[in-house]
């Protein structure tokens, strides 16, 4: 494992690696600039770049922390992705199991198989099931993933790519809003994020705004740092509670 900026995670880990495109949020993929360019530099872990590639060597990590953490599982990659056996997702579920102590963030832009996994398996207590919805298009993926069975549920809505108009959260426990980074970045509108928020506060949801990215409130382009996170004038950073 290793440890992350990403502000709502302790550690990122990684037992799968690479993916392929599959909705608008992927065209400025984070995850495979990072990958390539770690190939670049001659990790091993990273020779077959943004290809679907398995490790189990790396299946154990969190065994080796003792200290609580929130893990992101597969940071650079998607575990439901079809390229990644139902079997050896059922690797990574068993050492969350065996790792009571963590707190496991699984995202997924691919949650029809997500449901179609635990439809004959149950989620761990402490793993929250997430979906990316980065344009109205994809509100769909909310209602498969309240479908699914599990203790804890969340939304990332990042990279955010316009107003997703109005929002169903029920049975969604936890919402993530934020703007896309890079040189490429298209920018993100303050009222789009707001409205976000507003809905989950009316509907008893946390809400997280992450950062404006690339791109400021104000509409100029300059570095991620310096647009900051936030919102309004306002932080929004709920991190639920275990």
């Amino acid at each position: 494992m290793q440890k992350t900026s990403i502000s709502w995670a302790n550690y990122s880990w990684n037992p799968v690696t690479g993916c392929s495109p599959v909705s608008k949020g992927c065209m400025n993929c984070y995850a495979k600039a990072m990958v390539n360019r770690l190939r670049g530099m001659g990790q091993a872990k990273y020779k077959n770049g943004f290809e679907v590639t398995l490790h189990e060597d790396s299946l154990n990590e969190p065994l080796y922390e003792f200290k609580s953490c929130t893990i992101f599982v597969c940071s650079i990659s998607d575990i439901f992705h079809v390229d990644v056996s139902f079997e050896f997702v059922d690797k990574i579920m068993d050492i969350t199991r065996r790792t009571p102590w963590h707190t496991y963030l699984v995202l997924t832009k691919r949650p029809e198989r997500m449901a179609e996994y635990f439809q004959t398996r149950e989620v761990p207590q402490n793993v929250r099931l997430g979906t990316t919805v980065e344009a109205e298009e994809y509100k769909h993926r909310i209602d498969i993933l309240r479908s699914i069975k599990g203790s804890f549920k969340f939304l990332s809505c990042e990279p955010l790519l316009g107003d997703l108009g109005e929002l169903d959260l029920t049975g969604i426990d936890w919402v993530i809003v934020g703007g896309e980074s890079g040189n490429s970045a298209r920018p993100m509108k303050g009222e789009w994020a707001m409205n976000i928020k507003d809905q989950a506060e009316a509907q008893g949801v946390d809400f997280f705004f992450k950062q404006w990215g690339t791109w400021g409130s104000d509409g100029v382009k300059r570095s991620k740092e310096l647009n900051g996170h936030l919102l309004n004038g306002k932080e929004y950073r709920t991190i639920p509670k275990r």
